[in-house]
């Protein structure tokens, strides 16, 4: 008996993590969006030195891994982040293009609440932002009753595109 109540527990813990999951955008298709059909070769920025450090004021914690990937092609730059909602983490895809924001999408919601933020109405509030000298973007969010983890998670995570994409382009020259 205790071992049937162990498999249905984990048949209903599996089932309702795959049943959270939601992939809007494939991340490969994101990139080629970002790119016109002719996405760059992926580069790494690793998260050594100060840059985790960086990291660290942005988003409130350590960003997981030792590297990030990212696309690069003149002043553009496309990034596909994680960040934990609520529980789950939440993957977006993030364009910046000449220091501001350009285009965020969410690629893979993994809640059962707050999916709202894959939506024009809310990502669109962020195109055109920049970074200011605190590290925060520029202009207001407007939240999303029951999904302030979600928008939290998202604007932390624009900033942090925008603050990797400043990164790279000074690393480059420009």
């Amino acid at each position: 008996m205790i071992a049937y109540s162990l498999a249905v527990g984990i048949l209903l813990t599996v089932s309702q993590q795959a049943l959270a999951e939601e992939i809007y955008l494939p991340p490969a298709d994101f990139v080629d969006l970002a790119f016109d059909g002719e996405p760059p070769a992926s580069k790494n920025l690793w998260l050594r030195g100060g840059i985790q450090d960086d990291i660290t004021t942005i988003m409130g914690h350590r960003y997981g891994g030792l590297r990030i990937k990212y696309w690069r092609e003149g002043g553009r730059t496309a990034w596909i982040l994680e960040e934990i909602g609520k529980y789950e983490p939440i993957t977006a895809g993030f364009i910046v293009d000449s220091g501001k924001l350009a285009e965020i999408r969410i690629l893979i919601y993994r809640e059962s609440h707050g999916w709202e933020v894959r939506y024009p109405f809310f990502t669109d509030q962020f195109r055109g932002l920049e970074l200011n000298e605190n590290r925060r973007l520029t202009g207001p969010i407007d939240g999303i009753s029951g999904a302030t983890l979600s928008v939290s998670s998202i604007t932390r995570l624009a900033a942090l595109a925008l603050f990797l994409d400043a990164r790279v382009a000074a690393d480059a020259g420009g």
